[in-house]
């Protein structure tokens, strides 16, 4: 999944990225709030992580400006303020939930994998397509009930395309969400995993649930014979 991270805090901002990047997250990270409207406007996110706290435009106005202009992509704020004004504050402008500092890393990310979740509608907690389970937060995958070990990249990738089954996803959407938008790395990267993937999800098991869709994509489908 792909994070905007809006935080002027550079060493604060590094650490988050390497962390999220360790789940399996793409994250940008913008420096003040000004970049971080641009970066928003410019690219689709699955969530955003934003400080209050920002030059040139604060956090509660990035929020604002964000959901004046129909941007409902789920919002995680973090503030230094704590205190019941401040998450009012913080959830009247537009954000979905709210976060003081100093705050646990694994909160944080349990809270994105909910905010991912729900999107701009609920969604279901774990992810199935046929007899293919993916589980965010406990960040596991299942065919059957047989456990398949992925990489956090391939997870991504994986849970990527299952919130999407059946749906073509192109090579570009993939390498800005499960990579980011300033990859420049070997342009076969989306094949690779892909190879990768099936060699995991569908080989051992005969199935063919992974498609490659000539000129336009992937995709994941219920591959189950009927009856």
């Amino acid at each position: 999944m792909r994070i905007l991270l809006v935080e002027d805090d550079k060493q604060l901002a590094a650490t988050l990225r390497r962390g999220l990047e360790g789940e399996g997250y793409a994250v940008d990270v913008a420096l003040d709030g000004g970049e971080g409207a641009w970066l928003a406007q410019e690219n689709e996110y699955d969530a955003m992580v934003v400080d209050v706290m920002l030059p040139v435009l604060t956090g509660d106005a990035l929020c604002a400006r964000l959901r004046e202009a129909g941007d409902w992509t789920p919002i995680l704020m973090l503030t230094a303020r704590s205190g019941p004004q401040e998450e009012a504050r913080a959830l009247d402008t537009g954000a979905d939930d709210f976060l003081a500092k100093p705050f646990s890393f694994m909160v944080l990310t349990a809270r994105l994998r909910a905010l991912v979740r729900r999107g701009r509608t609920e969604r279901p907690a774990a992810l199935e397509v046929g007899d293919l389970r993916l589980d965010p937060a406990a960040h596991t995958v299942h065919r059957g009930q047989v456990p398949v070990a992925l990489t956090p990249r391939q997870f991504s990738l994986l849970e990527l395309l299952m919130r999407r089954a059946g749906e073509p996803v192109p090579k570009s959407t993939i390498l800005e969400h499960v990579w980011d938008f300033a990859y420049e790395g070997a342009p076969n990267i989306v094949e690779v995993y892909v190879s990768q993937l099936r060699r995991q999800i569908d080989e051992p098991f005969g199935r063919h649930s992974l498609q490659t869709l000539r000129m336009v994509g992937y995709r994941v489908v219920d591959d189950r014979v009927p009856g």
